[in-house]
This record gives structure tokens, sequence and C-alpha cells, in this order.
């Protein structure tokens, strides 16, 4: 999911259609509301009751367990443990949520309200009855109809939930909330992108995956496929450092601040999922926590996190943020080859002269992305095409993800962990000279770049490297199309073995003329 674009997108659509009599209705009805925007305002004088992340944590379980599976020559490193599989990464949360005795701090941009949502959420309640300190922190972009149930969550003892930048506007659907807050549009164009959980400031998973089904391959046919990274050590007090000063800004509202009721957690729907087995692939993380011998490479390793300045910053001219700086340095400073895989590729000036550097000094340079058959926003694919034959022509490989089903002759071996469902790539990450490894919640993106304030882990490990790779690997044998220049070295061609297209690969629903034309029309500081 990315930000303000869906809206952007069904916007496009309305003035694509403006022929059919129900799109005039909501035409009507959208400026109607956009008229009625500036009624719509946050209140003032909220009380903050200051918090930070607790120091002594030595005697928590969880400390013993970083500890006693932490071998005596990486004292002092960080502990680093890939979580590609989606269930896997979705147990490895709740391991660290039961486990926890002392606080929980959950900062995310999207926590949904499906199984997987309440399923996070009943946990989380769990254990603010059982005496763990809950801070949640969700950005408000994507909590609409939320209100209620998470002033109900609330208000239960040791559970604190604040909503980050929200919108003035609480009622209705999203476009129409989106709507009703435009007045306020400089300010809510800047969003919380990050997704970060941390348990007794002992262990943390951070990296791309929000709280949803898709992203946890339990939502059937139309799953993400995304990275997220287990950590201990002494990049998790960090983490904890950039969560406080989020939780403590004036831009994080107490949810009780803004409902206008509350709603108790839909039990029935928690209890039937609280319990229920999650399906993870290779080791059970679950038994490693039980055992208390929780396998990780150990590393050197930095947090890279943008502060509150980068939702404050409204500047035109304002500087790439400082996550997306950190990852055009570590491009710059490549040798010999660089792997960057985002499903939204839209290059700043700053990122194409990094690749053009890197390209003069021959860099191998390989760009793993969507296809537009695989894309969730069409209006950032079709920002990023306007520069695929450039990249191609100074020598980048260029890879899009094909949608399941039209890779023929691959068997499942050689697709190894690749969802069988439709997969959408949604990691985000960069290896550089098969050494430095950075996985976070940053998009390669102009967006991810101005607008989101963004968190990542920048990791010395050439193991962990080489397990990105390998992953990675796969999926552009098995599930991608190469791209290539034809003959004429303008026309675009899509390998798939030893096949090309010469026609882009459509979606199953094929975009309008809406999204293309909105592409030329919208900033590329939103794509």
């Amino acid at each position: 999911m990315h930000s303000l674009l869906p809206v952007l997108w069904q916007l496009a659509l309305q003035a694509s259609r403006l022929a059919a009599h129900a799109t005039l209705l909501r035409t009507a009805a959208m400026l109607c509301a956009l008229a009625l925007g500036g009624c719509a305002s946050l209140p003032h004088s909220v009380p903050r009751a200051a918090s930070t992340a607790p120091v002594d944590v030595a005697w928590t379980a969880l400390a013993g367990i970083a500890a006693a599976a932490t071998p005596e020559a990486a004292r002092g490193l960080t502990g680093v443990r890939l979580l590609p599989d989606g269930g896997e990464a979705f147990a490895a949360r709740l391991a660290l949520i039961r486990r926890a005795e002392l606080s929980l701090d959950v900062q995310y941009y999207l926590i949904a309200s499906d199984r997987t949502g309440l399923q996070f959420l009943a946990a989380l309640s769990e254990a603010a009855a059982r005496g763990v300190r809950v801070r949640a922190l969700v950005d408000d972009l994507n909590a609409t109809g939320q209100d209620a149930l998470f002033a109900g969550l609330a208000r239960q003892a040791g559970f604190e939930l604040r909503l980050f930048n929200p919108l003035p506007a609480r009622r209705g659907g999203f476009v129409a909330r989106f709507a009703l807050s435009l007045h306020e549009f400089s300010r809510i164009n800047r969003r919380m992108h990050s997704k970060v959980l941390i348990a007794d400031n002992s262990f943390a998973i951070l990296g791309g995956r929000n709280i949803a089904d898709e992203y946890f391959d339990r939502s059937g046919s139309a799953g993400f496929i995304d990275m997220d990274l287990l950590v201990s050590g002494p990049v998790v007090p960090a983490l904890s450092a950039s969560f406080d000063a989020f939780w403590n800004s004036a831009h994080a509202y107490p949810v009780a601040s803004l409902a206008a009721e509350a709603a108790p957690l839909p039990r029935a729907a928690a209890a039937a999922t609280t319990n229920e087995p999650v399906q993870a692939t290779g080791d059970d993380i679950e038994a490693e926590f039980a055992a208390g011998q929780v396998t990780r490479h150990f590393a050197p390793a930095s947090v890279l996190a943008d502060g509150i300045a980068q939702i404050e910053a409204t500047a035109p001219d304002r500087p790439d943020s400082m996550v997306m700086s950190a990852h055009l340095g570590l491009l710059r400073s490549a040798r010999s080859s660089a792997l960057v895989a985002t499903p939204y590729f839209v290059p700043s000036p700053g990122g194409l002269a990094a690749l053009h550097e890197a390209r003069a000094r021959d860099v191998r340079l390989v760009v793993m992305t969507n296809s537009l058959s695989t894309t969730d926003e069409p209006l950032a694919h079709f920002g990023y095409a306007r520069y695929r034959t450039g990249l191609l022509r100074i020598g980048v490989a260029l890879h899009e993800l094909m949608a399941s089903g039209e890779s023929k002759g691959r068997g499942d071996a050689e697709a190894g962990t690749w969802p069988r469902s439709l997969g959408r790539l949604h990691a985000k990450l960069l290896v550089v000279d098969e050494r430095w490894v950075s996985i976070g919640s940053m998009n390669m993106d102009r967006r991810s770049a101005r607008c989101n304030s963004e968190t990542a882990l920048l990791v010395d490990s050439p193991a962990l490297a080489a397990e990105v790779g390998h992953f990675l690997a796969r999926g552009r044998l098995a599930g991608s199309y190469r791209l290539r220049l034809a003959d004429d070295g303008k026309r675009i061609e899509w390998l798939e073995g030893g096949a090309a297209l010469r026609r882009e690969p459509q979606p199953a629903v094929r975009p309008r003329v809406g999204p293309r034309l909105a592409s030329f029309l919208v900033s590329e500081d939103w794509l």
C-alpha cells in the first residue's frame, strides 16, 4: 500500500468516467465535500503523557534469550534473522508479544481490522491484561472506520494507542475523509511509513510488512512478497529511541481525543484467531524461542531512521530524507555490485545520478520491481516506466515480477519460497558488494524520499547478503521478466525464458486511461 496513491487513482478513475450518471453523482458529492472541508479540524491542547522505553530490562526472559543465544565473540554485535516467509514473520511477532513482560512498542503504517489485524491486536490486549505496558502508534491515513475499535483498546489499563498525523475528518469512507481534509493537504501528505515492533527493549522486528492478511500469505489469491528482520543487540535501544521521538511528538494524538465513541475488540473474531496455528515454512521460530536458542547472524549494524523533522519539512526544495540519502550514499560506495528490490521505483535526480555514477565504475546494477501486471499502484508504475529506456541504455538490469500463472515450465522446486498465489513485490532492500544489506520500510521512490518518514537497518554481513541474494535470485529466475531494448534501441521487450514479449504484460483488469494520464499530472514527489 502506497500512502495517498489509492486516493489519487480513484480520483483519476472518476475523471475518466464523467459520462456515467452514477459517477456524476459521486463527483458532485466529492465537490460538496471539498467545499465543506474547512469545517473539519483537529482538537487543540490535547494532553499527552510523555513516556520512554524501559532501560532496566536485563531481568526479562527475552533479554535472557538474546544474551544466552549470543556467542561470546559476538558480544556488542547485532543479531539478525531474515524473515522472508510470511507465516514465520507473523509467528515471530506473536512469539515476542506472548513473551513480553515489561513493554511492547508497536509502530505501524497500517494495522487492518482483518483476521491478521484482529489476532495481532488481541495478542497485544492479552499482553496488557497481564501487566505489560503496550504503546501502539498507528499512522492515521488508512485507519478509516477504526476509531471506535482503537479507542476501545485504549480504555484497557496498560494499553495506550495514538494515531499519527491524523486527518481532521473522522467520518465517512477513505475518499470522503481525504476530501474533507484537503484543506490541510500539505500536512496530511506527510506520513509515518515505518513498521517496527519492539519487545522488552530486547528484540525487535522491522521491515516492509504492515499488519494485514496480504502481508503474511493469509489472503488467498493476492499476497505480497515481503521481508522483515528479527533483531537483537545494540540496535534495539536505537529503534526504541526513534519510537519514543514519534510517540512523544505533537503529531501523535491519543485516540480518545479523536474518537467520538469506543467499541470493544470483537471478542468472537479475536478468540477465533488468537490461538489459531500460524503456518510457517522452514524452522519453527516459536520452538526456538521456547528453547531459548534463536538462530541469527551476528554482525555490525546501524539503524537508519527519519526523525520528526521529515514530517514537518514542507519546503519545495527540501533535501531527500536521511534514510534515502543513506541509501544513495551506499549506492555511491558500490565497487562491484548493487541489487535493489522495491515495489515502487521512481528515481529522484539524486538517485539517477547515483545509478549513472555506479555504472560509470562498471558496477553491476540489478533492480527488481513490480510489472504492470503485479503492481497495486499503476500510478507509481507509469511514473517508473518513463525511466526504463534510459536505465537499460546505461546497462542497468531491470527485472519485473510476473503474475502467478504467467511463468511457463517452471517447477515448484525452482520457484523456491516464492508464493504460488498472485505475488506483488513489497520487500524494500538494497544489497551492495555482496556485503552490505539494508532492509526496511523505504521504497526507492520520490514519496519515500520527500514525504514519508522511514526506518531501515543497515547490516555489514556477507552471510546475510548471500541469504537475501539467494532468495531474490530464485525469484528472478522463476518469477520475473528480464527487460531489454529491442534492436531499434527504443522499444522494450520482456523476456521470459527464450520468449520475448513486445507488448507490456497487462494485469487481468487493465487500468483505464485515468491512472496513466494522472501519472503525468501528479507530481513525482507523490509517486
